[in-house]
Formats: C-alpha cells, structure tokens, sequence
C-alpha cells in the first residue's frame, strides 16, 4: 500500500500547515505521533450502545477496523452515534422514535465527518435503522466508504418441557417468536411459566434478530449494493471470523481512498436494482421499499417505492427465510450466504455485473470467485424458486394512489386475495387492545390510520397487533392495512406504507367501518368499493389530521420535514440539490 498524499484531501484542514498548530496540538494530546497525525484520517462510526444486542458487539468489532487501516498507513477515528432498537420500542410510543433516527444517524456521522475533516469512512451498525442511516451517511458525504454489520444473533432453543407448545419446541428461536408467545398467553394457549421460559432463551447471543427482518434484509442490501465486502454480513456476531472481515474492511478503505473510489461510485442505479433483486429472492422486509429510495435519494437518483416494486414483480423467491420461510441468517451464512445468492440471480441475468463494490472489484469479478452453489434446502436453485416473484410485492389503487407494499413471502397464491369489511382504527394502540379483547371478526380487513411518517409521527411499526393476530391463530383469516410499517418480522396478509397517508388526507383517512375493501397481491392492487364522487365528498368534509401529543422537540420536527412515504420517507433535498461536494471543499 503506497502512502497517500493528503494535498487534496479534507484532513489537510486541520492537520497541514503552521497555521494548523493549535489542531494537531489536540491530536498530540491524545497520542498521536507525527507520523499518524499526517496520514489520511478515516471516520471508524459505529452505533455501539448498551440498549439492546444488535449493537453490543460493534465497539469490540471497530477496534479490528481500527486495525485494519493503521497496516493500510491510515490514522483511524473512532466515533460513535446514536440507535434506537426497534425489539424494545416496539408495542408503545417508543417506536415513534425509529424511523427518526434513521435521519439522525445519517445527519450526526456527516456532521463528525465534516466537523473534524475526515477523509473516508467505515460505518458499523447493527439494528434496523442504524444500517440505512449509516449507508446514507456515505452517499450524502460522498466519501470512500465501507460498511460492516454487526452480524446476526445465533438462534435461540426452547427447553424440552411439555408445558411448551411443540410448534415452539421444534424450531430454531427468534425475537419474531416472543411477539407470537404474546399472542398464545392471550389466547390461554401458553402459561405464564411457559411465556417466562421462553423469554429466557429466544435471544442467546449479542447480534441483531435472526431471521430475515429488517436488519438482516438491509445487511443483505449492503452487500449487493456494493458498500460492504462480500460475504461480510453473514456470520453471527459471537464469531471470532467476524473481526477478520472489520479489519480487512479498514485495509479495503484505504484501498478506496488510494484510487478515489467514492460512495456514489459504488451506489448507482444499478446496484441499486441489485439490492432490490437480493431483497426480493430473500423475502426480505418491506422495509426496504423505504430505505433503498432513501440511500437513493442521497445520491441524487430516482428509485421510488414502484421502482422497487417492479424489481420485486420479476424477482424469484427462492431463498427460505424466516419470517416467511424456515430459516434463520446463520442458515444463510452456512449456506454461503449473499455472494451465492447473487450467483443464482447471474444464472438467470438478473444482476448487473459491471457494478463496483467496495473491494474495489466489480461484482461479476466477485461472482467469478464463488466456488459454493445453491445448497437446495436454504437456497433453492433459481431454476425451480419457492415462488416465481418476489416474497415482496407493490400496490396501487384508489386507495393508495401513491402505493403500498405487502410481504407474500410464505404466503400461498390463493391466500393473496382478500376482500372484506373495513374496521377502522385511529392509531396502533386502540387497533391492538381490540386484538386484544378478540373485539374483530374473521373476513374483516383491520385499518390502522394516522402511523404515516408526518401523522405519527414516526412511521411506526404494528409488530404487536400482527404478532397477536398470529399467536390467535387468526393471520390467514383477517387482513391489516396501514400508512405506518410492519416489521421485517411480520407474518400474515399485512399491507404497509399506504400512501397518501392519512395525515396527508389520503383516501387512508377517508375509510368507514364496514367500507368494503379489496387486496390483490396477484394483480397488485389496493381498493375500496367506493365511487371517486363518494372519496371526493368525503375529502370534502374531512376536518384535517388527528392532533398528535409531539409540539416541540425532535418528532416535532421530523413531521414538520419528513415528505412522502414511496420516495423514501426523506427530510432533504438530497444530492440534486447540492451545490458542493465534501471531499472537495
């Protein structure tokens, strides 16, 4: 690795120079030498923090980075930045929190990043949230990057007592399984000593949640998308492997920066419609329907929710994952993870090949060094899928004019088409007690309003209310429709991201009890049985959105700039914008 010149790079702001003497006085006081004082200065961001184990791994795993990027002749900077864990915020007023904080991680690693001068960046992150806002941190400073997961949790045993139902004694554990126990306490079918066992022993290890939910479908995109070494989102993170692949990622870095390989050189359309196909073989959540526009957004590049959606329509699913599916991401990994994945979707030329990844190679070249093939059991051949599309797919209709998004991943085609009575719900929590008190009937299609970003606000998540209806057994038999999010963890016939929502005066918040209201996931279609006369009248006497109790602070101003739920959910102008680029001040 030759040593690079810091002429042109924004570190020579605070570290070349005599009038830069008062700077590196600062660096002195922290040990620096001469010598690392005046190498590239590369951001090391992780979202480390004690609130949940998706992230409790991540300070030990930076420190491999940090390793990395000194044998590179790189001075590394650790910093750190916020997360909210959607496991614990989920199921109350926390989880109004989640999606705000993707904007906060993105805006706090570009506020360090530009405050201190860095030249490059590797972001670790290991929740939800965390790994979109991480990922559009590197398109909007448009610096080298390279992204790492945090890995996955191992899975979880139930212990082999009778007291536990058998269908949670003969599988593998996830988070996605307490929510569901919840359901069957409720339901009488599961005691309190059943509940309090299990509890103990779904979540055995540090990582982010097992199954393919929302941190292991965007740990997949990162892959895909070019800005994390392949392979390197597969191991759980208890793996000793997983400090192998942080400080080959702070080696690649420098690598990126030697040659001026930056984010957006790795994020383009392109590689974009590529994590879009790994999302949809995966049956991935359909959280990133909002997240890929997001990082789209950064970079200046219009790939909308109905973008994502017609990947998705010609995607096979043939990788069997949980929620949908049997398996969990260590399966995946076992399996050969992501980079076989990719392999099959080459075979039916649903990659393309010319995108450069983080290592500096294109994707066809990695593809060229896979040896491993589909497995058969957990990734099924492309030739013979699960399914023929995607595990995801996009609405339309009168009352989405704007779109929708439905997981059918696991879901059988004659169970894709659901027609019922609507019943009305103001927000997740009066949706979730009735669930509750059993107070809805089969055949009806259950309406949860005002979850949208702005009306929230927040954008939640119902994980709670379609864990229930599960756990009673009642996911085929019901429909749920919102302007808020499911969790990657969701099962059932569930339709997020209504939009218009409701806040926005949305047809979402035109809905009566017992409007007649038609999902079609064959045909892609999302409808009321109401004349576009009866929406107009209705709009007409609509008295405006709900008040919510967030005034002031944080959320406040989220849902004063939050914009539209199919263009990602984003709360700037983004890239198309800018008038300057950061690494060229």
């Amino acid at each position: 690795m030759t040593r690079i010149d810091k002429a042109r790079l924004p570190s020579r702001h605070v570290t070349e120079g005599p009038e830069r003497a008062p700077h590196r006085s600062y660096y002195y006081a922290m040990g620096m030498t001469e010598e690392e004082i005046h190498q590239p200065l590369v951001g090391v961001a992780t979202c480390w923090n004690e609130a949940a184990p998706c992230n409790i791994a991540l300070s030990r795993q930076a420190q491999a980075v940090k390793g990395g990027v000194k044998e590179a002749h790189g001075t590394p900077r650790e910093f750190t930045t916020i997360t909210v864990t959607d496991g614990i915020a989920m199921g109350h007023e926390g989880m109004r929190s989640s999606l705000a904080s993707r904007e906060a991680i993105a805006d706090t690693v570009e506020l360090t990043m530009r405050g201190h001068c860095y030249d490059a960046l590797v972001g670790l992150a290991g929740c939800d949230k965390s790994l979109p806002g991480m990922m559009m941190a590197m398109v909007r400073l448009n610096v080298p990057s390279v992204f790492i997961y945090g890995g996955s949790i191992l899975p979880g045993k139930a212990p082999q007592i009778p007291e536990i139902p058998e269908e949670f004694r003969s599988r593998d554990l996830t988070v996605q399984d307490m929510f569901e126990a919840v359901g069957w306490h409720q339901n009488a079918q599961m005691s309190d000593r059943a509940l309090d066992a299990l509890e103990r022993v779904a979540c055995p290890s540090a990582g982010a949640c097992g199954g393919q939910f929302t941190a292991n479908t965007m740990a997949c995109v990162s892959e895909a998308i070019g800005l994390a070494l392949m392979n390197s989102s597969g191991m759980p993170a208890p793996y000793e492997s997983r400090d192998q692949y942080a400080e080959a990622s702070g080696r690649a870095v420098m690598t990126l920066l030697e040659r001026n390989i930056r984010a957006r050189d790795v994020v383009t359309l392109k590689s974009l419609q590529n994590a879009a196909r790994v999302v949809a073989c995966t049956g991935g959540s359909t959280n990133a329907g909002l997240h890929l526009p997001a990082i789209a957004h950064e970079a200046g590049i219009d790939f909308f929710l109905e973008d994502v959606c017609e990947i998705f329509r010609d995607t096979p699913y043939f990788v069997d994952l949980k929620p949908g599916g049997q398996f969990v991401a260590k399966d995946l990994y076992d399996a050969g993870g992501v980079p076989v994945v990719m392999k099959e979707l080459r075979k039916a030329g649903l990659i393309h090949e010319d995108c450069m990844t983080a290592s500096g190679r294109s994707i066809g070249e990695e593809i060229d060094l896979i040896e491993r093939e589909a497995d058969g059991r957990v990734i099924y051949p492309i030739e013979t899928p699960i399914t023929k599309t995607g595990g995801v797919v996009g609405l339309k209709g009168n009352l989405a004019p704007q779109g929708a998004i439905v997981k059918v991943a696991g879901i059988a085609p004659e169970h894709q088409v659901f027609t019922g009575p609507a019943r009305v719900f103001e927000c997740e929590e009066d949706a979730f007690a009735a669930v509750k008190a059993r107070e809805y009937k089969e055949g009806e299609v259950i309406v949860i309003r005002n979850e949208g970003p702005a009306g929230g606000p927040g954008m939640r998540e119902m994980l709670a209310t379609t864990a229930a209806l599960s756990g009673q057994g009642m996911g085929k038999k019901v429909a749920l429709i919102t302007d808020g999010r499911f969790s990657g963890a969701t099962r059932g016939f569930c339709v997020g991201h209504v939009g218009p929502e409701a806040a926005h005066g949305g047809p979402i918040a035109l809905i009566r009890n017992g409007d007649v209201i038609t999902i079609d996931a064959i045909r892609g279609t999302l409808s009321v049985d109401l004349s576009d006369e009866e929406l107009a009248q209705r709009k007409a006497g609509w008295t405006g959105p709900r008040e919510t109790i967030y005034s002031s602070g944080a959320l406040w101003k989220y849902a004063q700039l939050v914009g539209e739920t199919h263009k990602g959910a984003v709360t700037h102008p983004g890239a198309s914008a800018e008038r300057h680029v950061y690494m060229d001040l």
